[in-house]
């Protein structure tokens, strides 16, 4: 049985109306959050329109404001806009037109708020990016007129300055329809013919400095105004299934970029068009130095087996995995091999890693795979190219070959110590004195070093070559 004295709602009931009152009255003395979330009861319980009331007056409190919030102070503001929003929420269920003219205020306090608080965690955003999901909800239940939605949304999203519209189009798509989507289709591009008022080359201002020469105000204010009109009309060719809409924004260079390419294609195969997938997919510059999206190669893929190309798919998602080791592509390879031939496609693959170029990459590979007595035996072989500023890749494999192969994680654990010392990292020396005393207890498992120096070995040296750093040493119990 609960204690009489445990924080539940019968116990609370058991006080009385007029008891609970003073404690709220008390609670709430010198807390405005607390405050403002009784006004809010007490208006809801009078009406729908008293409640709109509460809350377009903190709004705009809320946008006058101009104090800044740093990150010890933005809980308050977090828990204030979080309240608006869920009573705006709330109020939406009893009057659906009052719920979304509300949420369109609310979601246009996001430039000054964003302006005056610190929101490196990012919650702040993510209040404003559920506000706008709000939006779509509340458009649908309020029978919004898809003209008048459309004019909002344009609005919006030319103002739009911190990403809090981002996903506006699509949440507000279903209300739009089609003579929204295209009101809102004929809006950007209009903006996008409109002639930009281009200052005297006195009054230019220069903000920065290009390879070409310096870098003006106005300069950027076209180039933004270009990629709000593009972004927002690729959204809305998606929205109406437009695929050569979509596929007209981008320009024959950006074409050739592998995640555009893989996202025309992706449009194309969803559309039908397989054929034209395969020219988008393969227009990549292959000139371009640098990574390979995962995502280019899995659409690729995809393209080759929609066009019936199947043992090619096989070939290439070899050739993937050879040059990335992404197990994704050699689980998906083994997948759709004969039975039995899966397992020497295996052990070659596993010859690849352990031959592999990059000795982290091949680590991370056969420790997720897992094979962990191959990535002990690529430890061993290769110790030298460890590098201990890995700590992400090394610190896991390190946990993950402790139990059967612990010299090789002695190497791993090394190899962090190492470099934390070598290059004064004091912020991690409670890191690696965590890994010494870790080495320690690995030592009696390890019933031959090899070529390698035995622990105490070992440790006498860190002592002579690192003994001034008492930092270290004295986190050594």
């Amino acid at each position: 049985m609960a204690s009489q004295k445990t924080l539940n709602k019968t116990n609370l009931e058991a006080l009385g109306a007029e008891r609970l009152a003073e404690l709220l009255i008390e609670v709430s003395s010198g807390n405005a959050s607390v405050k403002r979330r009784i006004r809010l009861e007490l208006a809801s319980a009078q009406s729908p329109a008293e409640v709109a009331k509460e809350i377009r007056k903190r709004l705009t409190t809320i946008a006058r404001s101009r104090s800044f919030v740093d990150w010890q102070n933005r809980r308050g503001l977090v828990d204030d806009l979080e309240t608006q929003r869920r009573a705006i929420h709330q109020l939406a269920k009893a009057d659906p037109a009052e719920g979304l003219e509300l949420m369109w205020q609310f979601t246009a306090l996001a430039n000054s708020v964003f302006g005056r608080c610190d929101d490196s965690s990012g919650i702040v955003g993510s209040i404003f990016h559920a506000a706008c999901r709000d939006l779509g909800e509340m458009a649908q239940a309020a029978k919004a007129s898809p003209e008048e939605l459309a004019e909002r949304a344009f609005n919006a999203l030319i103002d739009n300055d911190y990403g809090q519209y981002d996903e506006l189009i699509p949440v507000l798509s279903p209300t739009l329809g089609p003579r929204g989507l295209n009101q809102l289709k004929q809006r950007f591009i209009g903006l996008s013919k409109e002639p930009l008022e281009k200052p005297k080359d006195k009054d230019r201002k220069v903000i920065g400095w290009g390879g070409s020469g310096p870098l003006y105000a106005d300069d950027i204010s076209a180039r933004h105004r270009a990629s709000v009109v593009r972004l927002a009309l690729e959204e809305i060719a998606d929205a109406q299934g437009d695929v050569d809409a979509y596929i007209a924004q981008q320009s024959e260079k950006a074409r050739t970029v592998p995640k555009i390419a893989a996202d025309i294609a992706q449009r194309l195969l969803k559309a039908g068009r397989a054929k034209e997938a395969w020219s988008a997919i393969n227009a990549v510059d292959e000139s371009r130095t640098g990574w390979i999206h995962y995502e280019w190669e899995e659409v690729r893929i995809e393209v080759m087996e929609a066009l019936g190309r199947m043992a090619e798919a096989q070939t290439f998602r070899l050739e993937c995995f050879e040059r990335t080791l992404n197990s994704a592509h050699l689980r998906a390879y083994l997948k759709r091999l004969p039975d039995f031939e899966d397992i020497d496609a295996e052990q070659r693959a596993m010859a690849t890693a352990l031959g592999f170029s990059e000795v982290h990459q091949a680590l991370a590979f056969l420790v997720s795979w897992p094979a962990t007595e191959k990535a002990a035996s690529l430890v061993l072989a290769r110790a030298k190219e460890l590098n201990g500023d890995h700590y992400e890749i090394l610190s896991p494999a390190a946990d993950a070959l402790a139990g059967k192969h612990p010299l090789a994680a002695t190497l791993l654990l090394r190899a962090m110590i190492d470099f934390s010392l070598k290059h004064n990292r004091v912020k991690r020396y409670r890191h690696a004195a965590r890994h010494l005393a870790e080495c320690e207890s690995l030592a009696p498992a390890v019933s031959d070093f090899s070529n390698f120096e035995p622990h105490e070995q070992y440790s006498a040296r860190l002592k002579h070559e690192h003994g001034r750093k008492t930092s270290f040493w004295t986190l050594i119990s």
